[in-house]
């Protein structure tokens, strides 16, 4: 339970390595948190940023004492926008944990669910995005069709091992794409029963590389969880596509798109000591053929208890 109320938080924003979707589908997905934080302070004057009076408005409901309007808030985000990367999910936890006095009693656990609760009445989702953004590290997810997913497990990803992000540009749209897997469930689509055997292999083969350090076996897990949601779920796009040809051309890296797919962010892990390199001969080949694509890259937010 928290003793001291929060005036300011940083949250990272979390990739997911393999399973989207099988947090809610069921299955094994696996997600590390990216230190491209989004960071949230009350502040003295200003304006409502995006959601403040839609989450106020839920925690008035939950806690009588708050008064009528929220608090001015000041937000800055590193990563990019709408790229799979669920900074909105960040922006909406930091909000809830700034807003939430730790007067009221209410711990750090049910301020996740409340978050969670929150986004699944906007985008019908599942809550591996919260709950990997709130541990930090590498989690291990086991999807159930309703509430939070159960962690199956939790590890820092290797000290010597970065990610890189490839930013599209062209921004995802979760609600849509969460509306039209829904629907497959309820129909008992056979695609997308093979997209989630496949995924959860590729899952398995992911963690199990991770625990091994064997960047080898985890790029082979991300390259089959990618397939899958290409193939099963047409979840990449063909500037994805050229995207991930050209990353492999010009530094044999292996990238998985992020998120709900078309559109946003490519995801890919290599070794710290490689990334200057791999990052440079990215942006040179990008800047003779897709010019507005953006390469970043993080290290991964660090395991939280």
């Amino acid at each position: 339970m928290r003793t001291e109320s929060i005036s300011r938080v940083a949250r990272p924003v979390r990739a997911c390595l393999s399973g989207e979707d099988l947090d809610w589908l069921g299955g094994r997905s696996v997600c590390v948190a990216l230190d491209l934080c989004t960071t949230v302070e009350l502040a003295e004057s200003g304006g409502k940023t995006e959601w403040s009076a839609e989450i106020w408005a839920f925690l008035r409901e939950r806690i009588p004492a708050l008064p009528p309007e929220p608090p001015p808030v000041r937000v800055t985000s590193l990563a990019p926008l709408a790229s799979g990367l669920s900074s909105s999910t960040a922006l909406i936890l930091g909000l809830f944990e700034v807003f939430v006095p730790a007067a009221s009693g209410i711990s750090r656990e049910q301020v996740i669910q409340w978050a969670y609760e929150f986004e699944f009445a906007i985008c019908n989702g599942g809550g591996m995005d919260h709950l990997a953004i709130a541990l930090g590290g590498v989690t291990l997810f086991h999807g159930r069709p309703a509430g939070l997913p159960e962690v199956g497990g939790r590890i820092g990803l290797p000290a010597e091992w970065s990610l890189v992000v490839i930013d599209s540009g062209t921004p995802k749209s979760t609600p849509d794409h969460i509306r039209s897997v829904r629907a497959q469930c309820a129909a008992g689509d056979p695609v997308l029963a093979e997209y989630v055997a496949r995924s959860d292999d590729a899952s398995g083969v992911v963690w199990k590389g991770i625990q091994a350090e064997d960047l080898e076996m985890v790029s082979t897990g991300m390259a089959a969880a990618h397939e899958a949601m290409r193939d099963c779920q047409q979840m990449s796009t063909s500037l994805l596509e050229q995207l991930r040809v050209r990353a492999y051309q010009a530094a044999g890296m292996t990238l998985k798109v992020s998120g709900a797919g078309g559109g946003g962010a490519l995801v890919g892990v290599c070794a710290t000591a490689d990334a200057p390199a791999l990052t440079s001969a990215l942006r040179a080949a990008y800047q003779r053929s897709h010019p507005g694509v953006q390469v970043l890259v993080a290290a991964p937010a660090p395991s939280l208890s």
